[in-house]
């Protein structure tokens, strides 16, 4: 009788990675490069010399590539929600009656 050999995915509960970025920053790199495509088409359309329009989009480029990556590492897989979460917590909380520890029937 043969044996049937299967083939093992152990991605199985990881984060989707794409060239060391990590889940939601891919979306952030599709988002800054297809916003520096419409910025290009603009000023191309403007009438702006094409060189110009692609130097400032090759820099502009750089800058998000630079940026999202940065990110990526700095913060992780939900590292940059965890931060944004963060920053919405109260420093001190006051209570000005003690209404609200008193134990009732």
């Amino acid at each position: 009788m043969e044996s049937s050999v299967y083939k093992i995915n152990k991605g199985i509960n990881r984060p989707i990675e794409f060239r060391g970025l990590k889940a939601q920053y891919i979306w952030w790199l599709a988002g800054g490069i297809l916003a520096l495509l419409m910025l290009f088409v603009f000023m191309y359309l403007c009438g702006l010399n094409g060189f110009i329009c692609l130097g400032i989009v090759f820099f502009g480029g750089a800058w998000v590539f630079g940026a999202v990556y940065r990110m990526s590492y700095r913060f992780g897989e939900f590292g940059m929600m965890k931060r944004a979460a963060g920053r919405k917590i109260p420093r001190v909380i006051r209570s000005r009656s003690r209404k609200n520890f008193i134990l009732r029937p």
